[in-house]
């Protein structure tokens, strides 16, 4: 939980019973802004380390670099005790490669599989840097990459230099990430609704929200787990197209905000963006573009590399571009400080 967050501990409830078969409660505003306590049962939990550890490669040696009140974090508590291994931990605040190194070196001197798990910004930090953090990063036999989208251009990036990073889908209400690389864990079973609604069912899942029923009965429907997010099966491999409310509605046509992320990706020099709708008198709603770079970039080129993969209508009208992009949590962007970025926009 966010220090500070009165929302977040709100949600917790710690004065009330706790539900019958709740191991933990973590405390999430999700990607709706909601304040909700997820319920985890110690089955599911362990069901999740388990299936990590037999498609990783077996129990190992982890160390901790992501805040542990989120559920990437105490799952790698997690996977340390079922492996009967002692967990490394990188002290809380700052990031860099060599504090990176630094609380690496003693699971890197352990035989045996050596795990970790990082958000985007922290690998990128990695790659940037070089030496000695980057040397560690290469030393792990599997960096597990969540709590965000690993943008084509980091995972170029990571390949090209050596770093072994697995890009997982899953969030609190799964007990972690339950799709790596596109594969869903053992047990696990992905399917896409008529509206391209993920669905998600295995013994990962929560148990439900928190004092609120009634979330929990929209939320699990059948034994399926209903995300918010749209996406699609190619060769039996799990796509994420974006979020279902991440549609732009520009002059009557609806647009994927994802889906320009993407093409602004594929761009030569963008190393990652985040597209949002701002409100436009003529159009209703603007796409936007906040956009990080390597070097020089043409916002001309990057309109038309919208306009032949998206269309005219996703073509943004504004572009920023900014050093980083603002985060809330464990690497997720904060969409509500993007717009903000924009001059007009309080």
């Amino acid at each position: 939980m966010a220090p500070g967050s009165d929302a977040l501990l709100t949600a917790i409830a710690p004065a009330e019973p706790v539900e019958p078969g709740t191991a933990v409660i973590i405390a999430t505003s999700g990607s709706t802004g909601e304040p909700k306590g997820v319920l985890l049962s110690a089955d599911a939990l362990r069901a999740s380390a388990t299936a990590t550890h037999e498609r990783l490669g077996g129990p190992g040696h982890w160390l901790l670099a992501t805040p542990a009140n989120y559920i990437g974090g105490l799952q790698v508590m997690v996977r340390s005790l079922l492996a009967g291994t002692a967990c490394a931990v990188l002290p809380p605040g700052r990031f860099d490669g060599e504090l990176f190194a630094d609380a690496a070196a003693p699971v890197l001197r352990e035989d045996g599989p050596r795990y970790t798990a990082l958000v985007p910004t922290q690998l990128t930090r990695i790659l940037d840097a070089g030496g000695r953090g980057l040397a560690a990063a290469r030393a792990f036999d599997a960096i597990i990459i969540g709590a965000a989208a690993t943008p084509p251009a980091l995972r170029d990036r990571a390949a090209e230099t050596g770093v072994p990073i697995v890009p997982a889908y899953g969030m609190s209400e799964t007990a972690s990430g339950c799709v790596y690389d596109g594969v869903p864990l053992d047990g696990v079973e992905v399917r896409i609704g008529p509206d391209e609604r993920v669905l998600i069912a295995g013994p990962v899942l929560t148990h439900g929200y928190r004092l609120r029923p009634d979330l929990t009965a929209e939320a699990l429907v059948d034994g399926w787990f209903r995300t918010g997010d749209r996406g699609r099966l190619a060769d039996g491999r799990v796509e994420v197209l974006g979020r279902l409310d991440d549609v732009i509605n520009t002059g009557g046509v609806k647009v994927s905000a994802a889906a320009v992320e993407r093409a602004l990706g594929a761009c030569t020099g963008v190393r990652d963006s985040c597209v949002v709708g701002l409100p436009d008198a003529e159009w209703g709603e603007a796409v936007a573009a906040a956009v990080i770079t390597d070097g020089p970039v043409e916002i001309a080129d990057l309109r038309a590399a919208v306009r032949a993969t998206v269309g005219a209508a996703a073509v943004p009208k504004r572009f920023e571009f900014v050093d980083a992009l603002p985060l809330r949590g464990p690497g997720k962007v904060d969409r509500g400080a993007v717009s903000r970025l924009f001059p007009g926009i309080g």
